[in-house]
């Protein structure tokens, strides 16, 4: 009788191996989505209108534009980094191709949407014009980042395209960084002034950037 050999179980801790970044992304995205369901909740329920909500009441389309693209946007973005969905069946209708399409307008409504808001909405309490500035720089290099991504893939540079989407999805998920950054300084500290808090929401920025760029710079050196 031939002895019976076991199933290789590579398949399976490969599999297993694509999904800690991407899950990753969606917990980290998790923040941002409760808050921004919260506010959508305060804008079609008739919440009261106060001084931290009434710029939003007051022009509430491009808050209703920018949290479900940013929904959308940061859970639906988390998948186009499982090797397997990436890599899956090619052509028109793969995943990847399928999920990009809705991506690139959805990140981009996040941006401009952003943008929008920065310039034309009061300051809240507690930000400022550095914050403003930064807002500013970091909105215009996520929008700018899609764009770029999009024109590569065009030229069929999939290597700079995969970069520059990278980059684009690494601010977008910020205000998750955001919050992990600021909730430490506000129990131990107490709200942070103007400068401190620009300090910390940009340090989310560069910190998603900084670990963007590792990957990307791996990935580069691993088709070298």
């Amino acid at each position: 009788m031939p002895a019976v050999t076991a199933t290789p179980a590579i398949p399976v801790r490969r599999s297993r191996a694509q999904w800690p970044v991407p899950a990753g992304l969606i917990v980290l995205s998790l923040i941002p989505v409760i808050f921004g369901t919260l506010r959508l909740a305060q804008l079609t329920g008739g919440a009261e209108v106060t001084p931290e909500n009434a710029r939003f009441f007051d022009s509430p389309l491009p808050v209703l534009i920018h949290i479900p693209a940013a929904i959308v946007y940061s859970l639906l973005g988390a998948f186009q980094f499982v090797p397997g969905l990436r890599r899956g069946r090619r052509g028109r209708f793969s995943w990847h191709r399928l999920a990009g399409r809705i991506l690139v307008p959805a990140g981009l409504l996040v941006a401009l949407s952003g943008l929008w808001m920065a310039v034309f909405y009061d300051l809240p309490e507690g930000d400022g014009d550095v914050l403003l500035v930064l807002r500013l720089v970091f909105g215009s290099a996520m929008a700018v980042s899609i764009v770029l991504g999009m024109l590569a893939v065009l030229r069929r540079d999939f290597v700079r395209h995969s970069a520059w989407m990278a980059r684009g999805y690494a601010i977008g998920i910020a205000a998750g960084t955001q919050a992990l950054v600021s909730i430490p300084w506000l129990l131990l500290i107490g709200p942070p002034d103007e400068l401190t808090r620009a300090g910390l929401l940009g340090s989310a920025w560069v910190i998603n950037l900084a670990v963007a760029e590792y990957f990307i710079h791996r990935r580069s050196q691993r088709l070298a």
